[in-house]
């Protein structure tokens, strides 16, 4: 190497680590595409979380930006073309109904960076996809919920029929199904991430129909208020801890832990290592955690919980094991089978023993 080059190569080094790009600007700009209010204390809250692990890690060498409340759909494209326009080198767009938007957006700006949450589509080399195996989590809460449950009717609150949320549901009830053969699940399906009043309205219908236990897969807190409200109604924190109604109705949560993730990806736009990857990691790899069970659970059903979490951690148990029938009693794994990842990303049928059906 020429002395030279050794020199300019040292000096690059040095820039990118004090913030400072080859063209001359300063910091590494950090844009985050949020569906709800940062305050909505579950899933915006989380990722917002993640924004501010960011800028720990980074000090003055990032900036970062955010714009809360975006719909999906035409809006999330107005804003992240001008998130783009004032200078984002990386754009973590954080809801799975922004993916057409963020390839389309990507496609104009080639040399930005556009990371997507809970998406599969990856069309073009600057976007790359990302997202926890929540399913996991509910596993430990479906144990949970079926071994607590004494009107053996259990409540879920489910956002789109989308995988993601399908996943959770069946994986919810195997474990419940598993610690109590005599659980039932019944679900109402809301069609919002984030609107306290239906969640609200929601649990409480579920709480009418005999449910007392409560899982949800919207954001807010307001079917732990209404389970309070109600009484003898457990819940379980939705992507943050939800501590604020422990030790009961919150009975434990799953964790949506981003800040790690996030601090990676920065850190490889920032030393210039960035490629197009697809990422889904899970309680093994930090990015799903299982918020303080309290001791409203029994001692007995807590170990039971924390030992199905290790062993979802070490990768000796996969969630979807056999034997498992489709709900129309069809085959779907045989004894020890694991599901793969395929069938789970796109998951659209229920698990045999849920009723209702899957709404189009």
């Amino acid at each position: 190497m020429k002395l030279t080059t050794l020199f300019a190569s040292a000096a690059l080094a040095l820039g990118l680590a004090s913030g400072a790009w080859a063209d001359g600007h300063e910091k590494t700009k950090v844009g985050f595409v949020y569906v709800g209010p940062v305050g909505d204390g579950g899933w915006t809250f989380t990722h917002d979380q993640g924004r501010l692990a960011v800028e720990e890690e980074f000090g003055d060498a990032v900036e970062t930006v955010f714009v809360e409340n975006v719909a999906e759909g035409p809006d999330a494209e107005r804003v992240m073309t001008q998130m783009a326009l004032d200078g984002a080198d990386l754009i973590f767009t954080t809801s799975f109904g922004y993916m057409d938007a963020t390839n389309n957006v990507a496609a104009k700006f080639p040399d930005i960076k556009f990371e997507h949450a809970t998406g599969y589509k990856r069309l073009h080399p600057n976007v790359s996809t990302y997202s926890a195996r929540f399913y996991e989590g509910r596993a430990v809460q479906g144990h949970i919920a079926g071994s607590i449950t004494e009107s053996n009717i259990i409540g879920y609150i489910a956002s789109f029929p989308i995988p993601e949320v399908i996943r959770g549901i069946n994986s919810a009830y195997i474990h419940a199904k598993k610690a109590n053969p005599d659980v039932e699940f019944k679900i109402i399906w809301v069609y919002t991430w984030f609107d306290p009043a239906k969640e609200a309205d929601a649990a409480t219908a579920l709480i009418e129909q005999g449910a007392d236990v409560i899982l949800q897969h919207t954001d807010s807190t307001a079917p732990h208020a209404a389970a309070q409200e109600a009484g003898n109604v457990a819940a379980f924190g939705q992507a943050s801890d939800m501590s604020a109604y422990a030790p009961y109705p919150r009975v434990s949560a799953i964790l949506d832990l981003w800040g790690p993730y996030y601090v990676e990806r920065t850190r490889a736009v920032i030393d210039g290592t960035w490629e197009s990857v697809d990422t889904w990691n899970g309680i093994g790899d930090g990015m799903v955690g299982i918020g303080e069970i309290t001791d409203a659970v029994p001692a007995e059903v807590k170990a039971e919980a924390l030992a199905l979490k290790a062993s979802l951690a070490d990768g000796s148990y996969h969630a979807f094991t056999g034997p498992l029938n489709k709900q129309d009693g069809s085959a779907w794994l045989g004894e020890g089978e694991s599901a793969d990842d395929g069938t789970l990303a796109g998951m659209n049928f229920y698990v045999e023993g849920i009723t209702g059906d899957i709404p189009q």
